[in-house]
C-alpha cells in the first residue's frame, strides 16, 4: 500500500472533474485527478461529443437528398454506418488525444481505477491512499430506466445506440427530452419510422410552451411520430423486435426501445454516505458555494441537484477550484444557464420562460416579442423556419430568451451574456448585429421590445 498526497484532489475526469483539476492547477495547487475509465467522461466519449458528430452527419443527409433545391446536383446513396461510426469515432479520439495532453502539460497526477471516499481527506484507489486537503466529488451521471424496466436486449440507452453497426428500421423512444429528441432526428435522416412516448403533454418539456408547440409542429413535418401525455407501461420484445404499451391500452411496435428519461447520479456505494455527506435520491447536497455538508469536499456536475449539462460542469468545476483558492467566483443560477437541444430543428434558450417569468414578477411587469425567423435574411438563405421570444421585465431587464430553427444554438452566447448581464433591450437594440446574419433575429427582437421595430410589426 501506498499514500500520495494532494492539495486538491478530484474523483471522476468527466467535464467538471478535469475542469477542476486544470483550474486548480493553473492556481498553483498540486492535482491528483482520479478516474476509472478515461479523461473526458461520458460528454467527450459516450454523450455530447459522439451524438453531435451523429447530428452532423444526419445534416449532411438531409442536404444531399434536397441539394436539387439549391441548385446542386447530387446522387444520394444512403447511409454508410460503418463510415458514420469511423467519423465519429475518429473526432473523439482526437479530442481524447488533445485532453490527455492538456492534463499532462498542467502537471496533473492522473490516477486511473475506481475511487471510493474514506474519510473527509481521503480516497481509497486499490491498495492506494490517496490523500487531498480539498476533495472534489466528480463522478458523474448514469444513463436511467423507469423501475421495471429493464435494459437489455432490444431495450437499450443512448450508450448503445451510439455503437449500433447497423440501421434499424423502426424506433421506439421513450422520452421525448433532449436525448430523445435528438436521437430522434438522427434516426429520421437516416431514414428510420421513429415514434416518441413523452408522458409530459409537451416535447421539450422543460422549454418555453411555445417553443415546445413549434418544435412539435416541425417533427409532424419531418414525419416523426410522438404521442404525449400519456405514461409508459411496459415493453415486450422477442426476436423480431418490441412492442410498447402505455397506461391507455396504445401499443407500438418497432426494431428497438431507445430509454431516454434522463440520467441519474452516480454516487452508489462510492462511501459519500458513510463520511457523513448529505444526499437526497442519490444526488449530492451543497450550498450555494458546493461544498457538502462535510467540510472541505466538495461536489460538481451531474450528482449535484439541478441541469445535468458538461458546461454547468466546466463552470461548476472552474468555480470550486477558485472557491478553494479563495477567489470567491459569483454563483450563477440554474436559469441563467444556457441550454441547447441539437435536434432538427434546434432549441436554444437561457432564462426564465413567460410562465415562470409571469409568476415571479406579475403578469403586468413582464412583456415578451416573438421574431419570425421568416423576416430573416439568413434563415431564409438556409432554409429554416422558427422564432426568437425575448421576455423583459417592464421597463426592466431580459430575463429570457428562448429560440428555435436551425443553427441558433450558435446565438445562445450573446442571449447568455444579455440574460446574466441583466441588460435591458434598450441595450441591445443600440449594438450593431451583422448583416446577413441569424444573429441579428436577435437584435430585431430586441429592437421591436425596445419599441423601435425595424423589420418587424
Amino acid at each position: 500500500m501506498s499514500e500520495q498526497n494532494f492539495d486538491v484532489v478530484v474523483l471522476g475526469g468527466g467535464s467538471g472533474g478535469y475542469a477542476a483539476a486544470l483550474r486548480a492547477s493553473e492556481l498553483g495547487f498540486s492535482v491528483a485527478l482520479i478516474e476509472k475509465d478515461k479523461v473526458g467522461g461520458t460528454c467527450l466519449h459516450r454523450g455530447c461529443i459522439p451524438t453531435k458528430a451523429l447530428l452532423h452527419a444526419a445534416e449532411v443527409a438531409d442536404v444531399s437528398r434536397e441539394s436539387s433545391k439549391y441548385g446542386v446536383n447530387t446522387e444520394f446513396q444512403g447511409i454508410d454506418i460503418a463510415g458514420v461510426t469511423t467519423y465519429r469515432r475518429d473526432i473523439v479520439e482526437h479530442k481524447y488525444k488533445g485532453l490527455q495532453s492538456l492534463v499532462k502539460a498542467r502537471g496533473i497526477t492522473t490516477i486511473t481505477g475506481a475511487g471510493r471516499l474514506t474519510s473527509p481527506s481521503t480516497i481509497q484507489v486499490g491498495d492506494d491512499t490517496i490523500t487531498g486537503k480539498n476533495i472534489v466529488l466528480a463522478t458523474g451521471s448514469y444513463s436511467r430506466s423507469l423501475p421495471g424496466l429493464e435494459v437489455g436486449g432490444r431495450v437499450i440507452t443512448s450508450e448503445h445506440a451510439l455503437e449500433l453497426d447497423y440501421i434499424p428500421n423502426k424506433v421506439i423512444i421513450l422520452g421525448g427530452g433532449v436525448i430523445g429528441v435528438e436521437f430522434a432526428s438522427v434516426w429520421k435522416s437516416f431514414g428510420v419510422d421513429v415514434t416518441i412516448v413523452e408522458a409530459l403533454p409537451h416535447l421539450v418539456p422543460n422549454e418555453e410552451e411555445s417553443v415546445s408547440k413549434s418544435f412539435e409542429r416541425a417533427f409532424r413535418k419531418r414525419g416523426i411520430a410522438f404521442n404525449l401525455g400519456t405514461r409508459f407501461q411496459g415493453v415486450e420484445q422477442n426476436d423480431q423486435g418490441v412492442v410498447v404499451t402505455l397506461e391507455d391500452g396504445k401499443t407500438f411496435d418497432g426494431d428497438l426501445l431507445l430509454v431516454a428519461v434522463g440520467r441519474g447520479p452516480v454516487t452508489a456505494n462510492l462511501g459519500y454516505e458513510e463520511v457523513g455527506i448529505t444526499m437526497d435520491r442519490g444526488f449530492v447536497i451543497t450550498n450555494d458555494r458546493l461544498v457538502t455538508s462535510v467540510p472541505g469536499v466538495y461536489a460538481i456536475g451531474d450528482i449535484v441537484p439541478g441541469l445535468q449539462l458538461a458546461h454547468r460542469s466546466f463552470q461548476q468545476g472552474i468555480f470550486v477550484a477558485e472557491e478553494i483558492a479563495g477567489l470567491s467566483p459569483i454563483v450563477i443560477e440554474d436559469a441563467n444557464i444556457p441550454k441547447v437541444t441539437y435536434s432538427d430543428p434546434e432549441v436554444a434558450s437561457v432564462g426564465l420562460t413567460s410562465a415562470k417569468a409571469t409568476e415571479k414578477y406579475g403578469a403586468d411587469k413582464i412583456a415578451a416579442y416573438d421574431y419570425n425567423l421568416a423576416g430573416n435574411g439568413k434563415s431564409s438563405i438556409l432554409g429554416t423556419a422558427g422564432s426568437i421570444k425575448v421576455v423583459r421585465v417592464v421597463d426592466g431587464p431580459v430575463v429570457g430568451i428562448h429560440m428555435i430553427g436551425a443553427r441558433v444554438g450558435e446565438l445562445i452566447g450573446e442571449a447568455q451574456l444579455t440574460v446574466n448581464w441583466e441588460a435591458y433591450p434598450e441595450d441591445v437594440a443600440s449594438l450593431i448585429h451583422a448583416h446577413p446574419t441569424q444573429n441579428e433575429a436577435l437584435g430585431e427582437a430586441m429592437l421591436a421590445l425596445a419599441g423601435k421595430p425595424l423589420h418587424a410589426m
